[in-house]
């Protein structure tokens, strides 16, 4: 991994980098929820992609309750990773996404311990994510970090209890 890896909230300074990255290395599908607009990266999945992450600038107590992080390395934009708050009280749901020319570096899981310290300043206890069992990359990621996982059908669901010791790496 060339550099160190650090959260950054997402903020108006930021998205454009994180718009590039996306649009350059990413399926649209793959970091923004699906929209009504023509395929790939047209100006309509853009400008939907920026409402989607300034939706969400208000953090766990604006009205998404999702904090949105640019993940950088070196001080570039590399991806992006979220916490968004659960019904249950001191839990949050992550998930993350990163440009092609990032994966298979370990900056997801710097990254994911990065947000882990996040939830727990913000007093949060457990830590979850969904993925499906063909995502590696992702499982490989949530065991790193002391994920605990249990497999349903094609899902796979991850719990990490910031309570614990967390593993050392």
């Amino acid at each position: 991994m060339a550099g160190t890896v650090r959260l950054e909230p997402v903020d108006e300074r930021n998205l454009e980098p994180l718009l590039s990255v996306a649009a350059a290395e990413a399926e649209p599908g793959d970091v923004m929820p699906p929209v009504e607009a023509p395929a790939g990266w047209s100006h309509a999945r853009r400008e939907a992609f920026r409402g989607f992450h300034r939706a969400s600038f208000g953090g766990l107590a604006g009205p998404t309750r999702t904090q949105m992080y640019a993940i950088l390395v070196g001080g570039e934009v590399v991806g992006m990773i979220r916490m968004a708050r659960r019904d249950e009280p001191g839990a949050v749901e992550t998930g993350m996404w990163l440009g092609r020319s990032a994966r298979g570096q370990g900056v997801g899981a710097a990254a994911l311990r990065e947000l882990l310290n996040e939830a727990a300043a913000a007093g949060m206890r457990l830590v979850v994510a969904e993925t499906t069992r063909d995502n590696s990359g992702a499982i490989a990621v949530l065991e790193k970090c002391g994920a605990k996982l249990r497999e349903d059908g094609d899902r796979v669901h991850a719990e990490i209890c910031l309570d614990s010791t967390p593993p050392t790496f």
